[in-house]
């Protein structure tokens, strides 16, 4: 069972270099083997805000992205939940500074730990850090 960060949805999703190595890896998971969380829908909705202020896409792809996003989201993800306990699991794998995470990634992490999952990203950083966590990790 996998947790898909936002790099692997949005990579899926937009015209990238890793998209097709990408959308053949999620093709690969049987039906019911990925997950992600709220905090995935917002890092989305960010980064394809940036993605149209740094001239990547346009506000017309943006918004077809976000409706597959929301289409594969309903029909192909499963929603895990995000509590309390998480973003305190997060800031203690964000203390250890030398795994040089970020507020958003120890998050993920903290999500993926404790629902069991793997934590699935094009983050070779944030790859990395998890085991270090006791989280498995698949780097794409």
């Amino acid at each position: 069972m996998f947790y898909l960060d936002a790099s692997v949805v949005v990579t899926a999703l937009a015209n990238e270099a890793a998209t097709d190595r990408t959308q053949a890896w999620l093709r690969a998971r049987p039906p019911g083997a990925t997950f992600i969380s709220d905090w995935v829908a917002a890092e989305v909705s960010s980064a394809l805000s940036i993605k149209i202020r740094t001239g990547q896409i346009t506000v017309a792809a943006r918004a077809r992205i976000l409706m597959e996003f929301n289409r594969m989201a309903r029909e192909e993800l499963g929603l895990v939940d995000v509590r309390t306990a998480h973003f305190r699991s997060a800031a203690l794998f964000a203390d250890q500074h030398a795994l040089n995470l970020r507020a958003g990634d120890a998050l993920h992490l903290a999500i993926t730990s404790d629902h069991g999952l793997t934590l699935s990203t094009l983050d070779r950083r944030l790859a990395e850090a998890g085991p270090a966590l006791g989280v498995q990790t698949v780097l794409i």
